[in-house]
């Protein structure tokens, strides 16, 4: 039997409900927090002419399809992601380590400089502003040093990342130009099952390719984000490697997803593709560019979908779903403390509804919780002692409050950092370890560490380069306790620990 593969479709490429770089070397000040909250379509000024307003394909027997072909191509860009060949610093282990000890101060191993290579990937982008802002995957810039863009019409720009987000594999990037062709955005929510939709992108790294097909299913989970968020379009509108990031367009020429994941047994298109869904997309890039980071509301909540795309579940849980007398709907088995669910949903809920909407299972909990910002007010509808009941509940985020995050990176630190070098490591007889170069107002001079001193370890885990030290950053901003735990020792040999409360980094 052949066994499936889920492809992310870049070229090089328990369920706590979720509404939701490169390392700096120096402190910035954070810009003000605006006070009002932007929607998708005030931050991103579109072509208004771009619209097919005269075109209704329900009232057409014959599809025609090259008008949205026509319009899409030209804001469809093809993205050349590079990330350059660096120095590592690593360790050889001695083989007579074992045998003999550290007679010679070694530490059993010696320090080799390896050079890594250069590696390029390609994908597709969607301008959706005229001034040049770009959506595509998260996995199709991830890690890059430089990042080209060209376009149909053979134009080439240097683009920058504004954000990326991993849980969504979503990334906002920006060119500068003026004027730029795009795509109107539709509304993903009114896509029907058997509705015409066309793939834009740049398969094989072949540009401007279109593909047709039909809208095969809505609100799809493949499980390929690792808990992240997923509400899939499928399609059997043919996509390979490099359509990541390009357009999902409908018959009227409005984007409505982002292509973004191949399931094939071989690698290469047999069937389905599936899309990121503009209901997700909007909400997520306009907080990537408001907030540097997406503003993730949680419901909190731990339990089992009870239609699961198809799959027989469990007689246990059929069993159960029997008792409760639900035949679809989300179970809820565990409720977190500090939740927007806790104190307002029992065990044994089954969430069938959100704002009016149906729900099925997991994914389409999902998508609609993605499309709101912690202290948004939702309607559940669910299922208690065989009676349907609407609960009002406001969301939170997963510091179990309404704040809004910024994305703080080192910034928030105030201090400026080095790996160490082969002398210094030699010195201190250190294996890993960061330098603090420089300390300015921010976080780390609050907790009292100064120039000089070397960082070992954060949060339990050895740091051994600048990009480390960041990823934890990130991760201990978005937790329940925001606080690094440091520890390290000064140039006198004196080691010392701290640590530094990331508390602040949010606004109310």
């Amino acid at each position: 039997m052949k066994s499936t593969t889920k492809f992310i479709l870049g070229a090089t490429a328990v369920v706590a409900m979720s509404a939701g770089v490169a390392g700096l070397t120096a402190s910035y000040i954070m810009k003000p927090q605006q006070e009002q909250q932007l929607t998708f379509d005030e931050m991103f000024v579109q072509d208004e002419n771009m619209h097919l307003a005269s075109f209704n394909a329900a009232d057409q027997q014959l599809v025609d399809l090259t008008g949205a072909a026509e319009r899409s191509v030209h804001a469809v860009v093809h993205i050349k992601s590079t990330q350059e060949g660096k120095t590592e610093t690593v360790t050889v282990r001695d083989p007579f380590y074992d045998f003999f000890g550290d007679m010679f101060g070694n530490r059993g191993g010696q320090q080799r400089q390896v050079q890594t290579p250069e590696r390029v990937g390609f994908g597709s982008g969607v301008i959706i502003s005229k001034d040049g802002y770009i959506v595509t995957n998260n996995h199709v810039i991830d890690k890059a040093d430089i990042i080209s863009v060209k376009l149909n019409d053979g134009r080439e720009f240097q683009g920058r990342i504004i954000g990326a987000d991993e849980s969504t594999d979503l990334a906002l990037v920006k060119i500068e130009g003026e004027d730029l062709p795009t795509i109107p955005v539709g509304n993903s929510d009114n896509l029907k099952i058997g509705e015409w939709v066309l793939a834009v992108g740049n398969p094989f790294n072949m540009t401007s390719t279109v593909t047709a097909g039909i809208v095969s299913a809505k609100a799809r989970s493949l499980g390929v984000y690792n808990n992240g968020v997923e509400s899939f379009i499928q399609t059997d509108a043919a996509i390979n490697q490099g359509n990541s990031g390009g357009a999902l367009v409908n018959a009227r020429g409005e984007l409505v997803g982002i292509n973004s994941v191949l399931y094939s047994p071989t690698g290469s298109y047999s069937g389905y593709g599936f899309a990121i869904p503009t209901s997700i997309m909007t909400k997520v890039i306009a907080d990537l560019k408001q907030y540097g980071t997406v503003q993730r509301a949680r419901l909190g909540i731990e339990g089992y979908p009870l239609d699961n795309d198809g799959q027989l579940m469990s007689p246990k849980l059929k069993k159960k779903a029997e008792e409760l007398g639900a035949s679809e709907g989300v179970l809820v088995e565990i409720i977190h403390e500090n939740s927007s669910a806790s104190g307002v949903l029992e065990v044994d809920d089954v969430i069938v509804g959100i704002d009016g909407k149906r729900v099925k299972n997991f994914a389409g909990l999902q998508e609609e919780l993605a499309k709101h910002r912690p202290g948004d007010k939702v309607t559940l509808k669910v299922l208690r002692d065989k009676k349907e009941k609407n609960i009002e509940l406001e969301l939170k985020n997963e510091q179990g409050t309404t704040k809004v995050m910024k994305d703080n990176g080192m910034d928030i630190l105030g201090a400026a950092f080095r790996e160490l070098s082969q002398d210094m490591r030699r010195q201190y007889r250190l294996n890993s370890g960061i330098e603090v170069t420089g300390v300015t107002n921010g976080k780390m001079k609050d907790a009292g560490i100064r120039k000089g001193f070397i960082i070992l370890k954060v949060n339990g885990q050895s740091v051994k380069t600048v990009e480390q030290m960041e990823e934890i950053v990130k991760s201990a901003s978005r937790s329940t306790e925001q606080v690094l735990f440091i520890s390290g020792i000064f140039p006198s040999g004196r080691r010392a620990n701290y640590a530094v409360d990331l508390s602040d980094g949010g606004e109310e």
